[in-house]
């Protein structure tokens, strides 16, 4: 699959979904969807447990899978982005993580299938999603004792290689390592990542996508754009990138830099602006295209979609003007600068 994926980039743009959050919103999912029958009793609230809906409610993920691809998304994410021990310990659903992902993975698949099918010159692909988690392996989250850590290396290794595992199984084409604000969990998925991927004996690409926490332009574990790339090109990655945090005017020119400074595919999935007060994205799909343009028209993406608040409204627009434009030619090592 990985032959397949370089041949597309090779040619076009590719063209990534939107937010699955912002979608699984419009279905107003009641505590009691949440449950479905197999949950009913369940002794924890789950409202809110979006990887959840995988299991209970699947046909509402691979309908959003599918509204993606008939706008013209060419790869989608599975609804994983939580789905680790370290994530679902706050539902208390740590043994659900290899089913979940698995799940989610299966359904991906199949929507992608489906969509490859009609269109075989058009093939849809699946990238296996892998949250960052809500703890920081490189900060302590107590002001009063820099030196505590409320997660280890190996304990965000072993957490994603169940991950993977599930991922992998439920047959994604890629795993795509993303939002990351602390890049050593991010050097913990990644060498789960190669583990997995030698004691299988399997090659698999590799996507990874920062975020920009403010206008600082660094990580929230204090990195700028050229270290981040630096901190991770030991790795053989199919792509690397930004997404989440900014809107895409304040994201571009942190895009910009990796691009002139990256031996592998650039992509970019920002929000569809900056939330209002009341944690919601007024971005318009018509705005959003707009800003998006400049992307295309400098020529520093090879993967382009949407990050939070964008819907198959915004994605669809975005596929628009994206097959109007070259990608962006990949550096080779040496001339980077």
């Amino acid at each position: 699959m990985e032959k397949d994926i370089e041949k597309a980039l090779e040619k076009r743009i590719l063209v990534l979904d939107g937010a699955m959050g912002t979608m699984l919103q419009r279905y107003k999912f009641t505590e009691e969807d949440f449950r479905g029958e197999r949950f009913k009793t369940f002794e924890y609230p789950l409202q809110g447990n979006n990887d959840l809906l995988s299991i209970t409610q699947p046909e509402a993920i691979a309908e959003v899978h599918a509204k993606y691809f008939e706008v013209g998304a060419d790869i989608v994410e599975t609804n994983t982005f939580s789905s680790t021990r370290i994530g679902m310990a706050d539902y208390h659903m740590e043994d659900l993580v290899y089913e979940l992902n698995f799940e989610s993975a299966k359904i991906a698949r199949k929507v992608a299938d489906e969509f490859t099918a009609k269109q075989p010159e058009k093939p849809r692909f699946v990238a296996g999603a892998m949250g960052p988690t809500n703890r920081t392996a490189s900060m302590s989250p107590d002001v009063n004792d820099p030196g505590f850590r409320a997660v280890t290396f190996d304990e965000l290794r072993l957490a994603y290689t169940e991950q993977i595992e599930g991922l992998i199984d439920g047959g994604v084409d890629l795993l795509l390592v993303e939002t990351i604000f602390d890049t050593l969990n991010a050097k913990a998925a990644l060498f789960a990542i190669e583990e997995v991927k030698a004691a299988r004996g399997l090659d698999i690409p590799i996507m990874v996508s920062g975020t920009i926490t403010d206008a600082s332009g660094r990580t929230l574990s204090g990195q700028t754009a050229e270290a981040f790339l630096i901190s991770i090109s030991h790795i053989p990655l199919l792509s690397v990138g930004f997404n989440c945090a900014l809107g895409a005017d304040q994201l571009l020119p942190y895009v910009k830099r990796l691009s002139n400074q990256s031996p592998f595919y650039i992509s970019a999935y920002p929000n569809a602006g900056l939330p209002n007060h009341f944690g919601e994205y007024d971005q318009t799909a018509e705005e959003m295209q707009d800003l998006i343009r400049n992307y295309l028209e400098e020529h520093v993406v090879n993967i382009i979609g949407g990050c939070c608040g964008t819907t198959p409204e915004h994605i669809g627009l975005i596929a628009e003007i994206a097959a109007e434009y070259t990608p962006r030619k990949v550096l080779d090592s040496s001339l980077a600068n």
